[in-house]
């Protein structure tokens, strides 16, 4: 079990050994299930780009079906994590910590909403921890639905439509670029990150 955590957390394991589907659904996971905050989502969408581009046969599905298959598990997962949301209601906003769930969490996305409004669901799309929540959340404060699935859909299309086209285009103009994998996927995790530093940093100082 411990082993296969371990690949869920690196995107290369998940196409390596899983393959599209196991792709699909971390997207899902990722996107819709509270303990998906801690999948590699921008990195796992940037590879699998690459790889429809440098190694098609490691994919063994062409760049446009990867990218609709992707956003469709992304909307999905928002669904999914909106309909949790929505049955679990407040209640989730009083949930003791655990291994898999953190109060912290919760409000970061709050404090994105209180800003940005359903804004946060497209938003939300490039930042971890808040593309996870962001839906729950939805459902707890009973965004129209209507309203939820047009954010949804832009969300979706915009993450990742942009990530993995660039990955895809650099692939095919580049394809050395697979050798410094790991620098891009430090450099993706930095500039996701950084937005909700600054949001805990401002959280900080407005409390002192």
């Amino acid at each position: 079990m411990f082993d296969f955590l371990q690949q869920l957390t690196d995107p290369e394991s998940i196409i390596k050994y899983g393959g599209f589907g196991l792709l699909l659904f971390v997207i899902f996971a990722e996107t819709g299930l509270l303990i998906g905050f801690f999948l590699p989502g921008d990195n796992l969408i940037f590879i699998a780009g690459l790889l429809c581009a440098t190694k098609p046969e490691l994919m063994n599905v062409s760049f446009p079906v990867a990218l609709i298959g992707m956003m469709i598990s992304a909307i999905i997962g928002n669904v999914f994590g909106y309909w949790f949301g929505k049955k679990a209601g407040t209640r989730l906003y009083s949930r003791k910590d655990s291994f898999l769930f953190k109060q912290s969490h919760v409000d970061i996305t709050r404090a994105y909403y209180e800003k940005h409004g359903g804004k946060t669901l497209v938003l939300g799309r490039f930042l971890p921890i808040v593309r996870t929540f962001a839906p729950i959340i939805a459902g707890v404060i009973k965004i129209d639905f209507k309203k939820f699935m047009a954010y949804n859909i832009i969300g979706a299309v915009a993450w990742i439509g942009s990530i993995a086209s660039i990955a895809y285009f650099l692939g095919i103009r580049f394809p050395e670029v697979e050798n410094y994998l790991g620098y891009i996927f430090i450099g993706l995790i930095v500039l996701t990150a950084l937005p909700i530093v600054w949001n805990l940093i401002k959280r900080k100082k407005a409390q002192l």
